[in-house]
């Protein structure tokens, strides 16, 4: 199988939060890279395309949602 990556990711385990204005939805992040991540919640149902991303340890990034299914969505990184 080919790995179409354009940074290699990291595997993790940690909270971290979307900011919909402002509300925060905590969620799971499963892995990340330098371009984007991998991001567990209780439901994708209603999550806006364009939201804020944020770990404990990291500020704030914007994210694109490039896919997404009923618990996951991969974010691109936008700045």
């Amino acid at each position: 199988m080919d790995n179409r990556r354009k940074y290699p990711r990291t595997r993790l385990l940690k909270s971290g939060k979307l900011f919909l204005g402002k509300r925060a939805v905590p969620c799971t992040v499963r892995n990340i890279s330098e371009g984007g991540v991998c991001i567990q919640v209780q439901t994708t149902y209603g999550l806006p395309k364009v939201f804020e991303f944020a770990m404990d340890d990291c500020p704030p990034r914007t994210c694109k949602a490039v896919w997404q299914n009923e618990t996951r969505i991969g974010g691109q990184f936008t700045t």
